[in-house]
Order: structure tokens, then sequence, then C-alpha cells
């Protein structure tokens, strides 16, 4: 039973003022806040690096292991199986070649099917022989 039948019906409006208001409020709220931190790098200088090519290269002295476990050094098969044959091996091969043990760098050619024993035997050989460096070589795929 509408007895307002004369007038149409009117649409609830909403008061936008307290809704900014509020909004307002917490804007402030959180400009004050809100802590601005600035992020700083660190300003240093590296070093430079004004060294000369090395006038000679160290001596090397190179292992080769194939996928059977057989050693050869310089091109030179050995028929040594065990580290400490090895290291005296290494330590000849250091002495023909005129250089102090200390620069001597070890190279280890190892193949890809090589037993890991067989790569560490040669580790073991460098140590015991007191050759400080050693190092892998490796090849590259070719897939570019």
């Amino acid at each position: 039973m509408d007895f307002r039948k004369g007038r149409g019906r009117e649409d609830p409006d909403i008061n936008l003022i307290p809704f900014i208001d509020v909004l307002l409020v917490i804007l402030i709220f959180l400009m004050v806040t809100t802590t601005y931190s600035k992020f700083t790098a660190l300003q240093i200088t590296l070093p430079t690096a004004d060294a000369e090519k090395a006038l000679q290269q160290p001596t090397e002295i190179n292992v080769a292991v194939d996928s059977q476990g057989r050693y050869a050094i310089n091109n030179a098969r050995t028929a040594v199986r065990d580290a400490m044959g090895l290291a005296e091996e290494l330590r000849n091969t250091g002495t023909e070649k005129g250089a102090a043990v200390k620069d001597a760098v070890v190279i280890i050619n190892a193949d890809a099917t090589a037993a890991h024993q067989s790569v560490i035997n040669v580790l073991e050989a460098a140590r015991l022989a007191g050759f400080d460096k050693v190092t892998f070589a490796a090849q590259t795929s070719g897939k570019r």
C-alpha cells in the first residue's frame, strides 16, 4: 500500500564527504609513519693492476689419464698405477726439466670416462711429490 502515488521514489544518495575525510586521514597517517630510507651503494675505489706479462711461463708437467686408468706423463706412458710410484715419476720429470718443484704446474688431462680414483691418484701423487700448482685441462663443447 503505497500512499504516495503522485511522487516518484527517491534513490538513496551516498554522502561522499565523510568518505573523503576518512581517506585523507589515512593518507596523512601513512605519510607520517612511513620511513623513507636512502639506499646507498658502497663508494669504493678498486685497485688497479699494472702487472707486466710474465717473461717466463712456468714449467708444465702434463699427466694424461685414459679410460682404462693408464697414465702418461708428458706423452710418455708409465707402468705405475699407484700414487707413490706416480709421485716418484712426477719428481723425476720435474727434475729433468730443470724446474723447482714449487714452480712447476701439473696439468691433468683426464678422459671423460676415466675413473675418479685414477684422477685422485694423480692429485695425491702431485701432493706427495711436492707440487703446489695443479690444474685440470678441459675442452669446449663447440656448441654455441
